[in-house]
């Protein structure tokens, strides 16, 4: 009986749903008993979070806007910051606040090679000089997306030499999953990248994440040592989206957030002229049928358009 409970019930179920899965009305195991077999603590079951307060999320979403500003600000730099603004806030409270976020200060780091998982590590292969037609180097970070109850996370891929956001996804945790999913819809259109280029975070070190660009047989990249602006693009993309999107509008939910962002990333790529590609919008770039222009040539010669 308790195999058959156990399979029916594990199966495609991850640790995030073993609390849905106890039945305290089951005719024959008791919740005790569930819970042994799930490996699911007690304490853990009849646990449930509380909200962030709302002085918390004015913190993070000011944190957040701070960082736009200076990314090479860690958590000593943010308190002096914070104060500045009228926010008297410990160190160790605005660390937590960053790792929630999945903010990390850009600097130096004196030691790279620091053993554990992932034990297999990748170069970095990326040179923004270099980049010279699509689908030679497409790259992929995470954003926090602040709303006026709580907070999400946006992944977006997008290929360096046209700035076409290729696949973007939101999600209300820092999985690996939805980092996939936005692989996957990337993937769907039968293109491939030469290079895959990301930062170093849990989510794309992971083995699904590796294991499925190997797959595809793609160049890995991470950003190393004296690299961290190899994503600069990304970044320019996360603080356009931000400024003139998300602070303005001050979402309420997921659904508002999901329904404005897609209009707004769907102008950036289609209607959005970019001088850097020479006055042409991100789709156009992409979908050329034989590039012929770097984007050095596209920006001079956009230039002279102008004159």
């Amino acid at each position: 009986m308790e195999l058959e409970w156990l399979k029916k019930n594990l199966s495609g179920s991850d640790a995030h749903e073993l609390r849905t899965l106890v039945d305290p009305g089951h005719p024959e195991l008791s919740v005790s008993r569930q819970c042994a077999l799930l490996g699911l603590p007690r304490s853990t079951l009849y646990d449930r979070p509380a909200p962030v307060r709302q002085s918390t999320l004015r913190i993070m979403a000011k944190i957040d806007a701070l960082y736009l500003d200076d990314p090479c600000s860690g958590s000593r730099r943010m308190v002096e910051y914070l104060a500045r603004e009228g926010i008297p806030i410990s160190r160790d409270r605005v660390r937590h606040l960053m790792r929630r976020m999945g903010l990390r200060a850009i600097y130096q780091k004196p030691r790279t090679t620091v053993p554990g998982d992932p034990s297999e590590r990748y170069p970095c292969l990326v040179d923004l000089r270099d980049v010279t037609a699509v689908d030679q180097v497409w790259a992929t970070d995470i954003t926090y997306i602040p709303l006026q109850k709580g907070f999400l996370y946006l992944v977006a891929i997008m290929d360096l030499h046209s700035r076409h956001v290729l696949s973007w996804k939101l999600s209300n945790s820092l999985d690996t999953e939805f980092c996939l999913e936005a692989l996957e819809m990337a993937l769907s259109s039968g293109r491939r990248p030469q290079i895959f280029h990301s930062d170093q975070g849990c989510q794309f070190t992971s083995a699904d994440f590796v294991g499925r660009l190997q797959a595809e047989k793609i160049k890995i990249s991470w950003s190393g040592r004296k690299r961290c602006y190899d994503n600069i693009l990304v970044e320019m993309l996360w603080r356009t989206v931000k400024y003139e999107e998300v602070y303005i509008h001050a979402y309420s939910d997921g659904w508002e957030t999901e329904i404005s962002l897609t209009r707004f990333l769907w102008r950036y790529c289609h209607v959005r002229l970019h001088s850097s590609l020479g006055g042409k919008t991100p789709y156009a770039v992409y979908t050329e049928p034989e590039p012929c222009f770097s984007r050095l040539e596209l920006t001079i010669s956009g230039a002279r358009t102008v004159q």
